[in-house]
């Protein structure tokens, strides 16, 4: 079974990059090194892009200014949670998951390449009293997913800057 296995397995990949298909990686930036600046410490979203741009094999993420290209500036990470419906007993039903990221991109020497901008993300979240737990941790997924598709946005327009 286990050499059936291994020649299925091989016709897959084959099949697949014959078609063209792709593992999804970060896309290639024009520049070498990149600082990370004004983020919150332990920031999440900062560890995520720094993974994601170390993987890639054109930039590297530097600790300080003097030794990056580029500088990309976090300029507010929020986190928020409303409630956008009720029950008749005023028991929450639904709430809205908001991830707002802004940031700037720049040279050392100061030239904005890419001026302050915002991503913003919302997802909505059923809620159940009965279920409270599951429902948090439901929460924790919906933010981890909408912080990946922050940096993959974040990755993209990194990778169209030009730095003369």
């Amino acid at each position: 079974m286990t050499g059936r296995r291994a020649l299925l397995l091989a016709f897959a990949a084959s099949t697949l990059t014959a078609c063209g298909f792709e593992l999804r990686r970060a896309p290639e930036m024009r520049f070498k090194t990149i600082q990370l600046a004004g983020f919150p410490p332990r920031s999440a979203l900062a560890a995520d892009l720094k993974r994601n741009i170390d993987s890639s094999t054109t930039t590297q993420v530097v600790e300080t200014a003097k030794d990056a290209e580029v500088v990309l500036e976090a300029l507010a990470e929020e986190r928020q949670k409303s409630s956008v419906a009720v029950t008749a007993a005023n028991q929450i039903r639904e709430f809205e998951l908001r991830l707002r990221f802004r940031f700037s991109l720049r040279t050392v020497g100061g030239k904005e390449l890419i001026p302050p901008s915002e991503i913003l993300l919302k997802r909505d979240l059923t809620y159940t009293e009965s279920a409270a737990l599951p429902k948090e941790q439901e929460e924790a997924f919906l933010y981890r997913a909408m912080q990946s598709d922050i940096v993959s946005q974040v990755l993209r327009r990194l990778a169209s800057v030009q730095v003369l």
